[in-house]
C-alpha cells in the first residue's frame, strides 16, 4: 500500500479515537473526577487554604492564634484513651490554666520553659497562663511573656497575707532554726524566701484572684524541659477521668527537712478522720499502715491538679493544721511533702495520676517513656537511659506496686 494511504488512515484512526473520548466524557461526567484524582488535581484543591478560623478565646485581654479546621470523626473515643485532639474553630478547651510563681529576674530561665510548653502542647490548645509574684512584674517581664505564649496571659500580685510569717511565729526561733540548718548544709535551709514560696504553694497559691476562674492547674517552674510531644489535652484528660492530682516524677524527701511532719499528720488523722479517703495511698506514704512516714512524695516542681482539690474543706482544714504546727518556719517543709501526703490520705488512689507518657526534667532527674515505641511515637529528646522513673531513689516504682499497676515491658532496662 502506498505510503500517503497508510498516513491517510492513521489519522482518520487517530480523530475517530479522540471522537469517541469526548463522547465517553460527555455521557459519562464522573470520569472526569476519576481522571483529575489520577493526575493530582483533587488533592491540590484539598490542601488549598480556606477562610481563616479563629480559635476560640476563653478569657482574658490577649486572642488565641488562628487554628486549622478540626476533622472530627464519627466514633467517639473511650474515656480513657489519650486520643490527639487538633485546635479547631469548634474545640472547646477545659477551664484551666498554666501558673507560675515567679520573679522578674527569673525571665531567662522562664523563656526557655515557656518555649518547651508551647512547642510541645500548648500551641494547639491555647490554654492561658497565670504568673504570679510577691512583687510587681516590669513591663520587660511582660513583654517578653506575652510574645512566647499562644493563649491569654495574667499577671497577679501576691498580697503580704500570702506571703509572710503569721502571727503565731516566733521569729526569733524560726531564725535559729535557719542558723542551724545552714551549719548542716541542708538544701534551702537558712533561706527565708524559700520558706515563704513553700507555704504560699502549700497553702495559697489557689486562692489568688486570678486562679479563682479556672478549675485545673499545670504548674509550670523556670528551667525545666518537656522532652515529647504532648498530643492530647491532658486538662480534658484528668477531667473525664476524674483525676484531681496528676504527677511524672516522685522520690524520698530529705529528712532533715520534715523530722516531725508525720508526727503532725498523724495528729490531724487522729482530729479529723472524717477527711481521710477510703481506698487512698496510706501504702505508698509508709510501709507500717501509717506508723512511721517513708518520705515518698511527689515532684510538685511538675503537677497537674483539679483545683477544687485545694480549695476543699477537706484540704482547707490540713493545711490549717500543719500551718499551726509551725513547720513550714521551725523546720523547712516542703510543698511537696505537703501535697502529697494531701493527695495520698485526702483522696482515693484512683483519683491520682501517673503521666507515663509526658518526658519531663527538673534539675537533677528526668522522666523518659519507658518503652521505645513510645518516644519514637512522641518524638522525644531524653535518653532512656537517664529515666529516673526506675532508679533507687524514686518512689514510683512502690505507686505500681500499691495501685496494682502492670510495669512497661522496658522498665528493667532502666532499673
Amino acid at each position: 500500500m502506498p505510503r500517503a494511504s497508510t498516513l491517510r488512515i492513521a489519522r482518520l484512526a487517530a480523530l475517530a479515537l479522540v471522537l469517541i473520548v469526548i463522547i465517553y466524557k460527555v455521557t459519562n461526567p464522573s470520569s472526569l473526577t476519576t481522571l483529575s484524582r489520577a493526575a493530582g488535581y483533587h488533592e491540590k484543591l484539598a490542601s488549598s487554604p480556606g477562610p481563616e478560623q479563629k480559635a476560640p478565646v476563653t478569657s482574658g485581654d490577649k486572642p488565641a492564634a488562628p487554628a486549622k479546621e478540626e476533622v472530627k470523626s464519627e466514633e467517639k473515643p473511650a474515656v480513657d484513651a489519650k486520643t490527639p485532639v487538633d485546635e479547631g474553630k469548634d474545640y472547646i478547651r477545659a477551664n484551666a490554666t498554666f501558673v507560675t510563681l515567679a520573679r522578674n529576674q527569673d525571665i531567662w530561665s522562664l523563656v526557655k520553659s515557656i518555649r518547651h510548653v508551647e512547642d510541645r502542647f500548648n500551641r494547639k490548645y491555647h490554654y492561658d497562663w497565670v504568673f504570679l509574684n510577691d512583687d510587681d512584674f516590669d513591663d520587660n517581664f511582660k513583654e517578653i511573656t506575652s510574645s512566647l505564649i499562644s493563649g491569654n496571659v495574667k499577671y497577679g500580685k501576691i498580697p503580704k497575707e500570702h506571703w509572710g510569717y503569721p502571727d503565731w511565729i516566733d521569729q526569733e526561733k524560726a531564725a535559729e532554726v535557719r542558723e542551724q540548718m545552714r551549719q548542716k548544709q541542708i538544701i534551702y535551709g537558712d533561706s527565708i524566701s524559700y520558706r515563704h514560696m513553700c507555704r504560699f504553694e502549700s497553702g495559697f497559691f489557689f486562692q489568688q484572684e486570678l486562679m479563682k476562674a479556672y478549675k485545673y492547674y499545670w504548674r509550670v517552674e523556670p528551667d525545666i524541659i518537656l522532652h515529647c510531644d504532648v498530643d492530647y489535652d491532658v486538662f480534658k484528660y484528668m477531667e473525664k477521668n476524674g483525676y484531681d492530682y496528676g504527677f511524672t516524677l516522685s522520690l524520698y524527701e530529705y529528712i532533715d527537712t520534715i523530722p516531725t511532719l508525720w508526727n503532725s499528720v498523724k495528729k490531724f488523722i487522729k482530729e479529723h478522720p472524717e477527711h481521710i479517703a477510703e481506698n487512698n495511698l496510706m501504702k505508698w506514704l509508709s510501709e507500717d499502715n501509717g506508723i512511721t512516714y517513708n518520705r515518698c512524695h511527689f515532684w510538685s516542681n511538675f503537677e497537674i491538679g483539679n483545683l477544687d482539690f485545694w480549695r476543699s474543706k477537706a484540704y482547707g482544714d490540713f493545711f490549717e493544721f500543719l500551718d499551726h504546727e509551725g513547720g513550714f518556719f521551725y523546720e523547712r517543709w516542703g510543698d511537696a511533702p505537703v501535697h502529697s501526703i494531701a493527695a495520698g490520705l485526702l483522696l482515693p488512689k484512683d483519683k491520682v495520676h501517673f503521666f507515663d507518657d509526658i518526658g519531663y526534667w527538673h534539675v537533677p532527674f528526668t522522666s523518659c517513656p519507658t518503652n521505645k515505641a513510645d518516644r519514637l511515637k512522641l518524638k522525644c529528646s531524653c535518653n532512656p537511659t537517664d529515666n529516673f522513673v526506675w532508679k533507687g531513689y524514686s518512689c514510683t516504682p512502690r505507686y505500681y506496686d500499691v495501685m496494682e499497676m502492670k510495669r512497661p515491658s522496658e522498665w528493667h532496662q532502666q532499673s
